[in-house]
């Protein structure tokens, strides 16, 4: 039976569950139509590197809340780019904080590191301290660590719930042995949810090879808009940004199929 579960970052959304728990990333709000069908958890992250208006977070934060009754988590993170945050960057995160408690956030997403590679403790620490009695999920900044053996041990002591980790590579696949390690390090200390590149071709390997029993993935297909006039000659934003009259969306046949994957392996 899944566990369900939401997270929510500042910049785009996505739906999470376990097999026990799988995380699926979606575009918008309306995939919390399908959650009660599906048994879906959030997880809203950035998907593009672009910050978003914090009114567009809490209205997000909001609506979901009205639409589900499982726990909806936050994703904080200030911009794109390292995880090497100043002292102004630490400020906003802790405003976001406190925010996304004030707006009823279920828990949180964030990560902080060193410049030399380290999970930042103190930052950590203060983030933390501003959840008070949150859960806290440490994101893929893990997997830019110079040691996860270590950075392991000093999430566990700082009292993280969980961590997404692709293993430390580009896809959770390729760091199935890496997460597998971790898994056993963890004996049940801290959740450690495999992400980056699952999909209903390798989900059942991931699964089978880590023994994970939480994992993350996008589940997406693109979907045309429904605007009828179109101004072909202009891109708001970047060249490398999404199609304008294209959107990424959660593919509810992708859902049904890995959460029957995960069902039949665990």
């Amino acid at each position: 039976m899944l566990n369900e579960e939401v997270q929510v970052d500042l910049n785009c959304v996505l739906v999470c569950w376990r097999v026990d728990s799988l995380q699926v990333r979606v575009s918008s709000v309306h995939f919390s139509t399908y959650s009660k069908l599906l048994g879906i958890c959030w997880d809203q992250t950035c998907t593009d590197n672009h910050p978003k208006l914090h009114s567009f977070v809490t209205g997000l934060l909001h609506v979901v809340k009205q639409c589900v009754k499982i726990p909806v988590y936050v994703m904080v993170r200030p911009r794109g780019g390292d995880f090497l945050y100043s002292d102004q960057e630490v400020e906003v995160m802790k405003k976001d904080i406190e925010l996304m408690k004030t707006h009823g956030a279920d828990g949180l997403v964030l990560g902080a590191l060193t410049e030399d590679g380290r999970v930042d403790a103190e930052r950590c620490m203060e983030f933390l301290a501003a959840a008070q009695h949150l859960p806290i999920t440490f994101h893929r900044a893990f997997d830019m660590v110079h040691d996860p053996v270590a950075a392991l041990e000093t999430l566990v002591s700082l009292g993280f719930q969980r961590l997404l980790t692709s293993g430390c590579e580009n896809s959770a696949l390729e760091g199935l042995p890496l997460i597998k390690q971790l898994i056993d390090q963890a004996k049940g200390r801290i959740a450690i949810m495999p992400g980056g590149g699952i999909t209903e071709r390798n989900l059942q390997r991931i699964l089978e090879g880590t023994g994970a029993q939480e994992f993350h993935c996008s589940a997406r297909s693109s979907r045309d808009s429904a605007m009828k006039f179109r101004n072909t000659c202009v891109t708001m934003g970047a060249s490398f940004s999404a199609p304008e009259y294209g959107l990424k969306v959660a593919d509810v046949s992708k859902v049904r199929t890995l959460n029957a994957i995960a069902r039949n392996t665990m």
